[in-house]
């Protein structure tokens, strides 16, 4: 398997553990209820070494929520942020290297929509 789907499906059921979500979803879902985490693009470029294959993956979680304060949607990007850096580091065929949190942003829409994303970077090596 590549190492962009088996870290994909490792984040997946990583997040999908995180308490108080009402939903995980790869991509903007058609419909669902706020709290929930969005899984963005996966970008994928060569990390390879002198005898083994290499990837370095960059992946974005936002959580989706409403109400008047940002404080469940930081909250929540926590958590999504923890069980990111807590991915098992032996996955199939694919041994995680690093797991580092590049950044993080909250922002507000009107109607009192809050978005809170984490980007990390994984790094993976062939086992």
């Amino acid at each position: 398997m590549s190492a962009e789907s088996v870290v994909q499906a490792a984040v997946l059921a990583a997040v999908r553990g995180v308490a108080g979500l009402n939903g995980v979803y790869l991509g903007p879902p058609v419909k669902a209820t706020v709290p929930f985490a969005e899984l963005g693009d996966l970008l994928s470029g060569d990390w390879s070494v002198k005898d083994r294959a290499g990837r370095e993956l960059r992946l974005i979680v936002t959580v989706r929520d409403a109400g008047d304060s940002p404080a469940r949607a930081q909250a929540l990007a926590g958590a999504v942020g923890a069980a990111i850096e807590a991915v098992p580091r032996d996955l199939a065929g694919w041994h995680v290297a690093s797991v580092v949190l590049v950044r993080s942003r909250l922002s507000g829409a009107a109607g009192g929509r809050w978005n809170a994303s984490v980007e990390y970077r994984v790094r993976v090596l062939a086992a």
